[in-house]
């Protein structure tokens, strides 16, 4: 029995919620795969109601799953930040999901801005670290509002948080499937962070020589965003820093076609751990309750869910046929112009995994 807690969310995350449970559902009865859903309110609605983000034992009993799916958090009427840290960051670092892992495909039919680029161009994954650097919350203000405020902010890097992420990303491009060879990417500032990513370039090197296998490779944080926009094809995986990794796969989900298709996983890849995967593009508040939102990285976080839970061949269903949709079926990606509602996309995918 694979035990899923869904955390559908604000705005539109019920919305894409209920068609990755329909895809889930469908996959599942075609697979014969068990499963159990526990459905929780954690979002802004409760937030404004009981003054609470997670409710005391909230993380423990959380913890008891295979896996947590969610929606989307992000409520108009509440202040940015008390959301994103008190429940996404507080999972991620409670649950130890120490890797963040976002898949960069551009699927076919979808449009993206680089000219003359295509799905074969457009094929990498960043792995980004999930619970240290800048994230850690460390630092304060001295003389606060003041002409001679002072405001620090402590970035922490460990070498067990270096290895660990840096061998499960060794580990990742072992053993993905790429025609183009197996290429690992670090990449950071080691010419200024001449501390904390010196650390990091130190562990990089001693990892990689027990991948043989594998091309160990260097980009600076500047240079990758420029690479990443004129020759994406270079790269295979990338792993990076929280703060690094937080940017960059946003730039990778504008070439991949927007935040509507880009999904991710933050994951404790350890026995027992419990892992959460999402939809990249946020609550969408304007769009909730119009059925018009693309509820395509949804389902591919769904796929994400599975594959990782070991539904290997069950993943790979719902990937393909959200390739057939987005190539045959959809007109855009953009709520509203997709030529299908929310739900009609999920009724696609979901006949074509039956």
């Amino acid at each position: 029995m694979y035990k899923i807690a869904t955390i559908p969310g604000d705005g539109t995350g019920p919305e894409v919620t209920d068609e990755a449970l329909k895809v889930l559902e469908a996959v599942a009865k075609k697979d014969s795969i068990e499963y159990q859903l526990t459905h929780y309110d954690f979002g802004g609605d409760r937030y404004l109601k009981t003054g609470e983000v997670l409710p005391e034992g909230a993380v423990d009993e959380l913890s008891q799953y295979n896996a947590i799916y969610l929606g989307a958090v992000g409520h108009p009427e509440v202040a940015p930040g008390i959301l994103e840290k008190g429940l996404l960051l507080e999972l991620r670092f409670q649950l130890d999901q120490y890797v963040n892992l976002r898949p960069v495909t551009l699927y076919p039919g979808v449009e993206t801005p680089l000219v003359g680029k295509g799905p074969e161009d457009i094929d990498f994954v960043v792995v980004r670290e999930n619970t240290e650097d800048m994230y850690c919350g460390i630092g304060g203000f001295v003389r606060k509002g003041t002409a001679d405020e002072i405001a620090t902010q402590t970035a922490i890097y460990t070498r067990k948080g270096c290895e660990r992420i840096i061998r499960y990303a060794f580990e990742y491009t072992r053993k993905r499937d790429n025609p183009k060879g197996k290429r690992l990417t670090l990449v950071a500032k080691t010419n200024v962070l001449t501390f904390g990513h010196d650390l990091l370039w130190r562990t990089f090197q001693d990892v990689a020589t027990e991948y043989s296998d594998v091309e160990a490779d260097y980009n600076h944080v500047d240079a990758c965003c420029m690479w990443m926009v004129k020759n994406p094809e270079y790269y295979d995986v990338i792993v990076t820093t929280n703060m690094f990794g937080d940017i960059i796969t946003d730039l990778g989900a504008m070439i991949q076609g927007g935040m509507g298709v880009a999904a991710g996983g933050n994951i404790n890849p350890e026995l027992g751990g419990t892992s959460m995967f999402e939809c990249m593009g946020g609550s969408a508040p304007k769009y909730t309750g119009q059925n018009v939102i693309n509820p395509i990285a949804a389902i591919a976080a769904m796929a994400m869910l599975l594959d990782q839970g070991g539904h290997w061949s069950s993943a790979n269903k719902i990937t393909e046929a959200i390739k057939v949709v987005t190539g045959t079926k959809m007109k855009s990606q953009s709520a509203g112009r997709m030529g299908y509602t929310t739900s009609e996309i999920g009724d696609l995918v979901a006949e074509l995994v039956r």
